[in-house]
């Protein structure tokens, strides 16, 4: 009775409160995203491009509450119905050790959500992405890739959730903060070893060609005595028409790596100036304050974990017969949602900070404000950004500063560091 007095209606409680919650978000930035073509972007959209990117947003949110719904009651089916139970007792029935049968158990789960996944991302992928001009990707492709996140997914999760189950299983009340330590330190493994071993498995990186862009770049990062061991061009083209750029790897391992689609688009100048934006991250340690954030929130989370994964009461909840490791770090992750949440506020607050910080650095260094207004704008059409987001859904998932606050804030620098942009905006 304890454990449906609390727990059950804690966990049902959360579920369902979390699509609500998201569900009236969502719709308040649909219905708050300007039908009217702002005069900042004219010149840049025309009436009927942005129209298209009224309509992208209205249904990738439509379709993106589908989805949710699906998961979000499939998981409370599951809940009630006591099937996390019965694979539960089939991952026992096989008689391995407990580390195995742990194993077994979780991936069971990862691959009942994971093929369900599939045609949602199928659709979102050909349908939606293809309506919209995006989708580069062919169904060869698309199959490739979902057997090779497959494969990785159960590797790397194999290997993080053994040390997990085995500290756990044999470490006491200090379990927490051995697979803390564990986890951390395979992460940051896996951010040394991703460039070389990792994405080169989904995207082809080749050298950047000898010309004015490479020559523009090099220049600039030596200027900032910002050391770099290459500058790559990744065929993002095969899946998609968006356009990104970012860095890859630490220390002197950092990459840089352009978007085929982003060189085709933009001027030297404004790529000059994107890149100069991220250099910023790097010379303000950003990065680094982002991985520490990230260590203590999972740090955060092991030692909560500490205090439910023998708990019967939270386990009868789930209407599981036996109380096991694997199985309470799986359905702590319920109840542990809203504290993520929270968390992530937060560092999406600071994220917004970060990048402010960054553009500051692009217009200071750079000296071209222009150049990086213009990017900003290209890459919002080239990806048919919503311009005018609500802002309770800014201040509660976005990472990155709305464009609109962002062009604000690069021409308020550069006027006070008399740059001399013109107040109209356009480059």
């Amino acid at each position: 009775m304890i454990a449906y007095n609390y727990y059950l209606p804690a966990v049902l409680l959360i579920l369902i409160g979390g699509y609500i919650v998201n569900f009236i978000i969502e719709k308040l930035d649909v219905a708050y995203a300007s039908p009217v073509l702002l005069r900042e972007f004219e010149g840049y959209y025309d009436a009927e491009k942005y129209r298209k990117s009224q309509s992208y947003l209205k249904e990738r949110v439509r379709f993106s509450l589908i989805e949710n719904a699906f998961f979000t009651f499939g998981v409370i089916i599951f809940i009630l119905a006591g099937w996390f139970n019965l694979i539960d007792g089939f991952a026992r029935s096989l008689q391995q050790a407990p580390l195995v049968t742990g194993l077994i158990f979780l991936g069971i789960i990862y691959l009942v959500h994971y093929l369900f996944s599939i045609p949602f991302t199928a659709y979102r992928t050909f349908v939606i992405e293809e309506k919209y001009g995006f989708n580069r990707t062919t169904p060869k492709t698309f199959v490739a890739d979902i057997f090779k996140h497959m494969i990785l997914t159960i590797l790397i999760g194999a290997i993080i959730l053994s040390a997990i189950l085995w500290f756990f299983n044999v470490s006491g009340r200090w379990a927490w903060l051995y697979s803390w330590i564990a986890v951390t330190a395979f992460e940051l493994f896996l951010i040394f070893i991703a460039p070389v071993a990792i994405m080169p498995l989904f995207n082809k990186f080749t050298p950047l060609e000898e010309g004015e862009l490479k020559a523009a770049i090099t220049d600039y990062a030596r200027l900032q005595d910002f050391k770099i061991k290459g500058i790559y061009k990744m065929d993002a083209s095969r899946r998609s028409a968006k356009s990104n750029a970012f860095f890859t790897g630490l220390g002197r391992y950092k990459q840089i790596v352009l978007f085929d689609t982003l060189v085709a688009k933009m001027k030297t100048d404004e790529l000059v100036a994107v890149l100069a934006h991220e250099i910023g991250h790097y010379k303000h340690k950003d990065i680094f304050k982002g991985l520490a954030v990230s260590i203590a929130s999972t740090g955060l989370m092991f030692f909560a974990l500490s205090f439910f994964i023998y708990n019967k009461d939270f386990f009868a909840a789930f209407k599981m017969e036996n109380i096991s490791v694997y199985s309470g770090f799986f359905l702590f992750t319920f109840l542990y949602q809203p504290v993520n949440g929270l968390f992530s506020i937060g560092t999406n607050y600071i994220s917004r900070r970060f990048e402010n910080s960054a553009d500051r650095f692009s217009v200071d260094t750079y000296k071209h404000p222009e150049a990086m207004i213009s990017a900003l704008k290209r890459l919002s059409v080239d990806n048919l950004t919503n311009l005018t987001p609500h802002p309770l859904k800014v201040f509660l998932s976005y990472s990155h500063p709305p464009v609109l606050t962002r062009i604000e804030a690069i021409r308020a620098r550069a006027g006070s560091c008399c740059y001399g942009i013109e107040s109209s905006g356009q480059a």
